[in-house]
């Protein structure tokens, strides 16, 4: 399955995408992994614009999201749910990603982490210098809470971050702007496209019981039931 979270036409601003119900339609479709690509600016000199980062951890500066699938809203979904997040990306997915990358030749990071602020507007200088003394390594406006959902849902999620620009961190350096970012996008979504065609094929021939069974299982525990 191929979903647009900000809509064909990129008409859906990031807070008000429904990362809930995008993530509830996949797992009713009994999809077990989420690939995802996310354009992010760069805090880190060797992060250059271009380059793509392979995700593994984040940093939740959003302020206005539904941020778990256990809110009461949905019947089928009773309790609270306190889903750990040491590891919040798939490493096995990742591993893949990563691999086939390096064989595709692109440059491309095996770690990083990302900061999420809630937007639409960019960060101010202030915020970005803060935001790299945090260890933030990349910067979006996407991946919380859509990470936190899947890992809710029990699915295996990986994320491919695609850096178009500097933050306004580096002084001297042409400030961050829409157009600036969508030229380097377009040859960014070229990569990532290559491995996703080349990677997905590889995920579908492997053996995947053992991680999703994992996952499942620590969602069931997670989950606090109200007493009867």
């Amino acid at each position: 399955m191929y979903l647009c979270r900000h809509g064909r036409h990129h008409t859906i601003m990031p807070s008000n995408v429904n990362y809930r119900a995008n993530i509830w339609a996949l797992k009713e479709e009994n999809c077990s992994h989420v690939l995802v690509t996310t354009a992010c600016g760069s805090l880190r000199e060797e992060i250059q614009p271009g380059d793509l980062v392979i995700i593994d951890q984040f940093i939740d500066r959003t302020t206005k999201r539904h941020c778990t699938l256990y809110d009461g809203q949905h019947s089928g979904l009773s309790g609270v749910c306190h889903i750990p997040m040491a590891e919040p990306f798939c490493t096995k997915t990742r591993e893949v990603l990563i691999e086939t990358a390096k064989k595709l030749g692109l440059q491309c990071h095996s770690k990083g982490t990302m900061i999420t602020i809630e937007g639409p507007r960019f960060s101010s200088r202030a915020e970005s210098c803060m935001f790299r003394s945090w260890g933030a390594d990349v910067i979006n406006m996407t991946t919380v809470p859509e990470v936190i959902l899947a890992k809710e849902a029990g699915m295996s999620y990986a994320s491919i971050a695609m850096a178009t620009d500097y933050d306004c961190w580096k002084e001297h350096e042409e400030a961050v702007s829409v157009d600036k970012v969508l030229k380097t996008l377009k040859g960014n979504a070229n990569k990532a496209t290559s491995i996703l065609l080349t990677a997905i094929p590889q995920i579908g021939s492997m053996e995947w019981t053992n991680t999703l069974h994992t996952l499942k299982t620590t969602v069931q525990c997670s989950v606090i039931l109200p007493k009867q």
